[in-house]
């Protein structure tokens, strides 16, 4: 008996390990750096010759930078056969051997597969990495810690939501929001995090596709400087679930990364948080009237609230590099 018990926990004690060390393993530099890049509307459909862009920016982005994370915000896929689709994409992103993380847009389950099917799908990847909290609103919700250099704490949260596809209220028109059991979660995670670090709230970002209301009213508030491109009006829910009035109380996320509106890659710092849109990363499958395809950079610095960001363009330019705070000072 004594033996069995010492075996079970054993064992146990093992798969917990096991367990921590899957969930840690991004990790800042000995330089105290982390380097994240956002790929958003890859909108691919498979064996379309439109679509042929969007593979040639993953392969050029990804080599360029070199990331340590890359977070793909959405609408990955645009046609059938979605398998096949969401396959190619995958497996262009594998050969790099980077962790990537997967939030879904409002057309990925609209050419045959359900969400929870692709993301059992993606889930198969060797370096997908995050585990989606069941039971909430939407399929890919997970909290992304990153540990401090040295491994001992975790130094920085990312968190991942996602933002649904389509009103579900009747009478209410367009996309759908973030729902109030996903932002308390938020809230459970974020004061789990600020008790973990004595009180003092953990920085973080927040990755999704379909962008706040807060970014409508960030872009028409004059005494707010837009960086980038704005070349169509924001596309966001009509109602408002109260997400962005959450982070403000939790005090942590400094930074916001959404995708969906294809011809806008500014950044806008609205009531001391970031909210900055990825640069198209797709081909010619959807509208696209930006001058060539790219991604975000997002950099951090461990310990230091301020990070830095830019677009990394296809043909290998960098455009749009702030620093937040300071690039918002005036």
């Amino acid at each position: 008996m004594y033996l069995k018990k010492f075996f079970i926990t054993l064992i146990g004690g093992l798969l917990i390990s096991i367990g921590c060390a899957a969930q840690s393993s991004l990790k800042f530099h000995n330089n105290g750096k982390f380097k994240i890049l956002q790929l958003t509307d890859v909108h691919y459909i498979h064996n379309n010759p439109k679509a042929t862009l969007a593979l040639e920016n993953i392969d050029a982005v990804l080599k360029a930078e070199k990331p340590d994370l890359v977070v793909l915000t959405g609408d990955v896929i645009f046609g059938k056969p979605a398998l096949e689709s969401m396959k190619t994409v995958l497996d262009r992103i594998e050969r790099f051997k980077v962790p990537f993380a997967l939030t879904f847009g409002n057309h990925d389950d609209e050419s045959g597969m359900s969400r929870k099917e692709l993301y059992d799908l993606i889930s198969t990847y060797p370096h997908h990495i995050g585990k989606t909290v069941e039971g909430l609103t939407g399929q890919t919700n997970y909290l992304l810690p990153i540990l401090s250099a040295d491994g001992k704490k975790t130094a920085e949260a990312l968190y991942i939501f996602d933002s649904n596809s389509y009103s579900r209220i009747e009478g209410v028109k367009g996309y759908d929001y973030i729902h109030f059991d996903q932002i308390d979660w938020y809230r459970k995670e974020s004061s789990r995090l600020t008790n973990e670090n004595g009180g003092k709230p953990l920085p973080a970002l927040a990755f999704f596709h379909i962008p706040l209301p807060e970014y409508a009213i960030a872009a028409s508030d004059e005494s707010c400087d837009l960086i980038g491109t704005r070349k169509e009006k924001c596309c966001s829910p009509v109602l408002n679930s109260g997400l962005f009035a959450c982070m403000k109380e939790m005090g942590d996320v400094k930074g916001i990364f959404v995708g969906h509106d294809h011809d806008d890659d500014y950044a806008v710092l609205y009531q001391g948080i970031l909210l900055a849109y990825g640069r198209y990363s797709g081909g010619h499958t959807v509208y696209f009237n930006l001058d060539i395809n790219g991604a975000r950079v997002i950099e951090l610095t461990e310990g230091e609230s301020n990070f830095q960001s830019w677009i990394r363009l296809r043909n290998g330019d960098i455009i749009n590099r702030i620093n937040v705070p300071e690039s918002f000072t005036r």
